[in-house]
């Protein structure tokens, strides 16, 4: 009873950990963005926690974890509606002695939200509030879930075999979490189109510097200090030699990452770019997550690094398409989830050309899903009604157009 106790003590702090993570979703938005659109990229991560948790407890976990059974193909199945503890839901039987049900609930509830998180910094200073809440209350509500039921949940990816492959994996979500919200994002940034001022009349990209970079190198700290939770939990016990491990992989991949992309950004561009080196932090993050715990120390290196390369070229390609991410959510969330998710198949204990297979087609239909659902939802958005400020509203700023208010009212800088 004392090693549940211990376990479940832990579960709840990485919880919190998560929940703090969205501090540093919020600082790294408004850092990288401009001042007159602060209140509303506030709001929105604000109302992600709220209605991402509501959600979640309605039918979103009970959504993710149906209750797949033996001889189920595991596409689709509900629990029902609200959440109730089984009986064993508070002894140390259940999650194998690891902790309670209810922590177990609050834990992936926190995760639900930031698939639509990574969303919100991507359509930053032209996207509708209104659209943006709807469709992050269908994202969160059932395309999160859904998806991670497939693996999470007991469903088909997770018993998907192919030779000596048995399954997909993802330990902590380089595809269930960030490539979900990355698919998203690049649907909505191709749809939304680019901000105002983004690309010239003879498309070339035109830098749009974000207003605060400090209060954004405060966000990366803070999200890098919030993996401890994201994967240190999803261990799902304080098992002391795998969570060391996995702490251990995380930050070694995330200060590889970092190094990575300063140093390939300064050879290509001649200075030493900040916003690049935290990105680069991030993309290694995000590339560790489905195999921090079947990696070396060495391999975490390996990974991060060619992470943070990822982030560089990344952004790159993204601004060479002629698409506008003001904060690199497609680079961090989408390329590096999906080069995590194939490193699986490359480094660490699951590694050979089979689980590459089974790697790889989880990326492709994932991909498809979520790029589907998300234009049906967003361009049903923009038929509907819109999904655009107007022109003069995003001149002019958010802030004062969908919520009356300044973020600094007595410490103007120049708006635009």
């Amino acid at each position: 009873m004392e090693l549940f106790t211990i376990n479940n003590a832990w579960m709840m702090i990485c919880t919190a950990l998560v929940f703090f993570m969205h501090l540093g979703f919020s600082f790294l938005e408004i850092g990288l963005t401009r001042q007159k659109n602060t209140i509303n990229i506030l709001f929105k991560n604000v109302f992600i926690i709220c209605i991402g948790l509501l959600l979640y407890y309605i039918g979103g976990f009970n959504l993710m974890y149906p209750g797949f059974e033996d001889g189920d193909f595991g596409f689709l199945k509900f629990a029902g509606f609200g959440i109730t503890a089984p009986e064993n839901g508070m002894i140390p039987q259940y999650a194998d002695g690891g902790y309670t049900w209810w922590t177990d609930f609050l834990f992936q509830g926190m995760f639900a939200a930031t698939a639509a998180t990574i969303v919100s910094g991507a359509v930053a200073e032209r996207i509708k509030l209104e659209s943006f809440m709807i469709f992050a209350i269908l994202y969160i509500g059932l395309i999160y879930p859904i998806v991670g039921s497939w693996q999470w949940g007991k469903g088909f990816l997770s018993t998907l075999k192919i030779g000596d492959a048995n399954g997909f994996y993802d330990f902590a979500g380089s595809t269930l979490v960030h490539s979900v919200g990355g698919w998203a994002a690049l649907v909505a940034i191709i749809i939304l189109g680019a901000r105002i001022g983004k690309f010239n009349t003879t498309g070339k990209t035109q830098a749009i510097p974000g207003h605060n970079i400090p209060l954004a190198a405060a966000g990366v700290l803070i999200l890098w200090l919030g993996w401890f939770g994201f994967n240190g939990g999803s261990v799902l016990s304080a098992n002391p030699a795998l969570t060391s491990l996995v702490l251990v992989t995380t930050c070694l991949a995330a200060a590889a990452g970092g190094v990575g992309a300063f140093i390939l950004s300064t050879i290509l561009y001649k200075n030493y770019d900040l916003t690049m080196f935290l990105n680069g932090i991030l993309g290694g993050l995000v590339g560790i997550t489905a195999g921090a715990d079947l990696m070396s120390p060495n391999e975490a290196v390996i990974i991060g690094l060619l992470a943070g390369i990822a982030i560089v070229l990344g952004i790159a390609l993204v601004d060479r398409l002629k698409l506008d991410d003001p904060v690199g959510a497609i680079a961090v969330h989408l390329i590096c989830g999906i080069w995590g998710t194939l490193a699986v198949g490359i480094f660490g204990d699951k590694a050979g050309i089979d689980q590459f297979i089974v790697q790889g087609i989880t990326v492709l239909i994932v991909g498809s899903f979520c790029s589907a659902t998300a234009f049906i939802i967003i361009f049903t958005l923009k038929k509907t009604i819109g999904i655009r400020v107007s022109e003069q509203e995003e001149i002019d700023g958010l802030d004062n157009h969908e919520h009356g208010m300044d973020a600094y009212p007595d410490f103007r800088l120049n708006q635009h």
